[in-house]
């Protein structure tokens, strides 16, 4: 993980250029979606979107990974390689996908599903998201944002993925410090929050256990262990003296 940088005024306002058409990219991914399209195609959409935006899609500029997007189906956490699966109704479809627009990336993702079996498990995600959003303001530390997103599904009866976490972005997609989706260590020993972190925050939960594998040998799907469904929720966030600012809100 790259080095964390403290982001100026202007950068946070190219950022939140970069957000918002990347809020836009996502929005429209998810409108998209309907039974029997390929993830390919969905990908496919994603990437020809970043393109007409004046982008650069920031996953593929990953050392390895060739495409816009992940596109995490039913019990993958991360890391979804899009390919010939055809979505199905019933199914849990996240979306991640990124924008390096202006050389700064941003970074978001969503879970939605075709059907409603998952609606309170996906609404938890969102709350928990929120929450650990409210907590980037200076004087906070990176623990409460941990806490309130674990705190949120744990209590909902879910779990909080630990081998996975949020990270700090702006000229790299992954800058420190990492933002985990549960409280580890002294609290005192957590980074503090000042304004001009610019955090790609995001809760990886899961429905059943917290354990997580790899699915195959792709090196990069990676899975709940039990085989139940898993959400992610992200958005890139901005910490400014009056708060946080979401720069890839819709």
């Amino acid at each position: 993980m790259d080095k964390m940088t403290l982001k100026t005024p202007r950068e946070i306002e190219i950022m939140a250029e970069g957000g918002k058409k990347l809020a836009k990219i996502r929005d429209e991914g998810v409108k998209a979606v309907k039974a029997g399209m390929m993830t390919a195609q969905l990908d496919k959409l994603v990437d020809e979107l970043i393109e007409k935006a004046g982008g650069e899609a920031s996953f593929k500029m990953v050392r390895g990974y060739h495409h816009a997007t992940c596109i995490n189906i039913n019990d993958v956490v991360v890391h979804g390689m899009p390919g010939a699966y055809r979505i199905k109704n019933g199914d849990k479809v996240g979306i991640d996908l990124g924008l390096y627009y202006k050389g700064f990336h941003t970074d978001t993702s969503v879970t939605i599903e075709l059907g409603d079996r998952y609606k309170k498990f996906l609404q938890v995600g969102r709350d928990a998201l929120q929450l650990a959003i409210a907590q980037a303001r200076p004087g906070k530390r990176i623990a409460d944002i941990s806490r309130a997103m674990q705190q949120t599904v744990e209590t909902a009866g879910y779990s909080a993925v630990r081998a996975l976490t949020g990270h700090g972005i702006g000229k790299y997609l992954h800058e420190e410090p990492a933002i985990p989706c549960f409280t580890v260590g002294k609290y005192e020993h957590s980074p503090k929050i000042v304004p001009g972190m610019v955090l790609a925050i995001e809760i990886m939960y899961n429905e059943g256990e917290f354990e997580v594998a790899y699915k195959n040998d792709d090196g990069w799907t990676i899975v709940s262990r039990d085989g139940k469904i898993s959400g992610l929720f992200e958005e890139t966030v901005a910490v400014t003296r009056t708060g946080p600012v979401v720069l890839t809100q819709s």
